[in-house]
């Protein structure tokens, strides 16, 4: 039985017999029910006459089903489909149903605000999720047009792909909003917003109409709405993407909505984007936050083109979607908003994901082999994302950033509400820049695995260059060598600055590529391959430019360059090539006057697990200390008010290991520093892990907060405490419990703690026998939220991996749940060899 699953070839099948054209569907969300709404959907659709197929429907209870006048038995349902036979030429079916809210982030979701009672709503139905809200051809390929009606309370906001009409009066105090039929699309951008949400509107004036703007959030969070700075990057984003697609925006209207509880960063519903409501920001954030939030905004506004207004033909393709909004959203921030180094950030945080994606035993090619359903939700990954878009910025220094979006904008008119696949694209991009692109997608785009370039050279008695070539290496399981376009740099210290003073762009391929160009150059004190980040790859340093590193990471003029040094040192340390103390100790040399406050965020990360994980337990306590005090000494040399000191309390809160200089920065006895509601609860947080924060704590500071942010972190900071009570209610609540998607993933967070290894032993093997069945009874977002965090990776051991790898070698679990154990399980496996490695 297929249940909610969907394989690549019935869609191509059902494909090849249908052809959607409108759908009519009446939503009535004023049923006397908080668990279920009314949907009746009417659907007009061609079809190979006698021809049989099926639409899809989850977890509706039909009150009747109709086809080209005639009733079809509702028991006919079963398995999430409604079959359909003897099909004509043109035909109409209409099935009237009521469906179920969500508590999951999928379909449609339901939400009542802890702080008012107010009930918001929103659905999100990437992958497969409008059949849990109406009747569908759940498939890319089968676009239509949406016209939909909507019952809801009359005080309401109701938000959908259409301007938001005047409501019309149903019974009494409700009313029915009637949007005009949407553009040609897939079901899964369509969108409903509903509920009583605060809106603020704008007015985008471009080169091509004026575009109608709404950003929506919860009534509680009104206090902290920025709509200026939202309305700002917006508009920055239309401007460029509008001249550098030489298109106008192709769907009215933009409606951005911040939503509670929501699974994924964003969705870019066709005018109607939703967001997660944590990017309305209630505490102080560093602007590496605010760059965060731009950066996805710009991301969903590049889908309306690229994956709304074309779209894949099948899943296969959903890395081209994601890859390009990617990309376009860091290309357009540093060109057209204040976030000039994006590029910068996107290396310190985004490709240290996809390098650590597709060094898994999980890695797969950036155009996965999507074959269902199951898999497609399994690869929403650093591959799907951060490996493509820097395939693709390493296509654009391959064809010329002219003959690209040269490209892009043929492609654009010639699809426009249509359906590709990679090839047409592909097309579009040869005939603009000459060049023959199928052995790059290929060699990029259809194999696995990272290479790593290391220089190999030389010098002569003066220290000038005799020979100078690049090595390309990869692993025996993944033996692609690739072609780059790489920039090298050469850098030395100037009057205290390390100065980039040559470069070289060139092309490489295979095991060495000479270059010439060197030939006869001094040596200089750091040599940067990949400079300007330019390809995808793991970069070695050679002694000397490590040791200038070492000694010189602050003194570098420019971000990016000290980025990818960065970079390069992680990679170093999860391969257990540089010791866990030698990358602790580089962190504290440089973060401190890190200028790009992504890097900041992630170096202290980095370096925390390095002590957690990647260090010998006879070794810990001493690294510990040292990272410990390093931070403290950080924290009160940083700025008063400053990004950095703010960074680094978080950072210290992780690190502390006793209550007194915690209790001391809760009371605010730190100059500059404001102690505000989030920072009160990563500190208190805090307290929790070290068992110095009991259940009344909590309590009073959840009276202090009583949001649904607030019962987030209180339900973490009961987790997180060292007692067998609480490490147990922490289990069944994210394995068992019914409660809401974003508190299970709070608590599933702060289950895992380093130091509490001999509490969290026991939980070993029950979570090897809840995997064998969490992915069936919970479905795969939930199943992630137990898999994942829930790993036993804290406290690394012998015993543990052992264990895990048994249960691999047994398992009957499927495909997606083997994918993530076996992701913990390397993690493991790494921890275990880097701590092998000492100074």
């Amino acid at each position: 039985m297929p249940g909610t699953n969907l394989t690549r070839e019935e869609a191509s099948e059902r494909a090849s017999v249908i052809s959607t054209e409108t759908y009519d569907i009446a939503l009535d969300l004023t049923l006397d029910s908080d668990t279920r709404f009314g949907s009746t959907t009417t659907i007009t659709f061609g079809a190979t006459p006698g021809a049989s197929t099926f639409v899809d429907l989850v977890d509706g209870e039909i009150t009747s089903i109709t086809l080209n006048g005639e009733s079809i038995d509702p028991s006919v349902y079963a398995d999430s489909r409604i079959p359909l036979d003897g099909l004509a030429d043109q035909n109409v079916l209409t099935v009237e149903a009521s469906c179920a809210y969500s508590r999951s982030g999928e379909g449609l979701h339901r939400f009542v605000d802890p702080v008012d009672g107010r009930v918001y709503l929103y659905t999100q139905f990437e992958v497969p999720d409008a059949r849990r809200v109406f009747t569908t051809f759940e498939q890319p390929n089968l676009k239509a047009t949406f016209e939909f009606h909507v019952t809801a309370p009359s005080g309401w906001q109701v938000v959908s792909n259409s301007p938001t009409p005047e409501p019309e009066p149903a019974a009494e105090g409700t009313s029915t909003w009637h949007f005009a039929p949407t553009k040609r699309m897939s079901t899964y951008i369509t969108a409903l917003i509903a509920g009583e949400y605060h809106q603020v509107t704008d007015t985008y004036k471009g080169a091509y109409d004026e575009i109608a703007l709404g950003v929506f959030c919860r009534q509680s969070l009104v206090e902290h709405l920025d709509a200026d700075d939202i309305f700002l990057i917006t508009k920055q984003g239309f401007e460029f993407f509008e001249g550098a697609f030489e298109m106008g925006y192709p769907f009215g209207k933009y409606d951005q909505l911040f939503v509670p509880e929501y699974n994924m960063g964003a969705m870019e519903n066709a005018g109607a984007v939703t967001f997660r409501d944590e990017m309305i920001f209630r505490s102080r954030q560093t602007v590496a936050a605010y760059e965060q939030r731009a950066n996805t905004i710009l991301h969903e506004m590049a889908h309306m083109w690229f994956g709304d207004l074309v779209t894949m033909n099948w899943w296969d393709d959903l890395w081209l979607n994601e890859s390009f909004a990617e990309f376009a959203a860091s290309h357009s921030a540093t060109h057209a908003t204040r976030f000039t180094d994006s590029w910068t950030s996107f290396t310190n945080a985004r490709k240290n994901w996809a390098y650590r994606q597709d060094q898994l035993p999980s890695t797969h090619p950036i155009a996965a082999d999507n074959y269902d359903l199951h898999a497609v939700e399994a690869n929403f990954d650093g591959i799907t994302y951060a490996k493509g878009a820097s395939a693709l910025k390493q296509l654009v220094a391959w064809v010329g950033e002219k003959d690209f979006f040269a490209g892009l904008r043929a492609y654009f008119t010639k699809h426009a509400y249509g359906n590709t696949e990679l090839t047409d694209l592909l097309d579009e991009l040869e005939a603009a820049s000459g060049r023959e692109l199928g052995d790059w997608a290929k060699e990029w785009l259809q194999t696995s695995g990272v290479n790593t370039l290391k220089a190999v050279f030389e010098t002569d008695e003066e220290g000038v260059f005799t020979s100078f070539a690049i090595e390309q290496t990869a692993i025996e399981a993944y033996p692609t060598l690739r072609r780059h376009r790489i920039a090298i740099g050469l850098y030395n210290q100037v009057e205290g600055r390390l100065v980039r003073t040559e470069r070289i762009e060139t092309d490489i391929r295979g095991a060495s590529t000479p270059i010439a160009e060197l030939l006869d150059h001094a040596q200089p004190d750091l040599i940067l391959l990949n400079d300007d980040d330019l390809t995808y790859a793991k970069i070695r340093l050679d002694e000397r430019s490590f040791n200038t590193l070492l000694e010189s990471i602050a003194t570098f003029d420019e971000s990016l360059p000290r980025a990818l040094c960065w970079g390069s040192a992680w990679d170093m340390t999860r391969d257990a090539e540089l010791p866990a103390a030698d990358f602790v100790s580089l962190v504290l040399a440089g973060v401190g006057s890190e200028s790009d406050l992504t890097a900041v965020s992630s170096l202290l990360r980095q370096a925390q697990t390095s002590v957690n994980i990647f260090t010998a337990d006879d070794a810990r306590p001493e690294l510990a200390e040292r990272w410990e005090s390093g931070l403290r000494a950080l924290v009160d040399e940083a700025e008063a008010g400053s990004d950095h000191q703010l960074a680094l309390v978080r950072a210290y809160a992780n690190a502390a290991s006793g209550p007194g200089r915690l209790r001391e920065l809760l009371d605010g006895q730190l100059e500059g520093l404001m102690v505000d509601t989030d920072l009160r609860w990563t500190l208190l947080t805090a307290l929790a892990r070290l068992g110095e924060a009991g259940e009344a704590e909590i309590v009073a500071e959840l009276e202090r907060d009583n949001t649904i942010s607030g019962q987030e972190h209180a339900a973490a900071a009961r987790a997180i405490q060292p007692l067998a009570d609480a490490k147990a209610a922490a289990w069944e609540a994210v394995v068992s419990g019914d409660i809401p998607n974003e508190t299970r993933r709070s608590i599933a967070h702060a289950f895992q703690v380093p130091g509490q290894g001999e509490l969290l032993e026991a939980y070993v093997d029950r979570y090897l026998t809840m995997a064998e069945t969490v992915l069936e009874e919970k479905g795969v977002w939930m199943a992630q939220v137990a898999l994942i965090p829930l790993f036993p990776l804290a406290n690394p051991s012998q015993a543990t991996l052992d264990k895990v790898d048994a249960w691999l070698a047994g398992t009957q679990a499927g495909a997606a749940t083997v994918r993530y154990v076996s992701e913990g399980r390397d993690d493991l496996a790494r921890a275990l060899r880097a701590q092998s490695v000492t100074a």
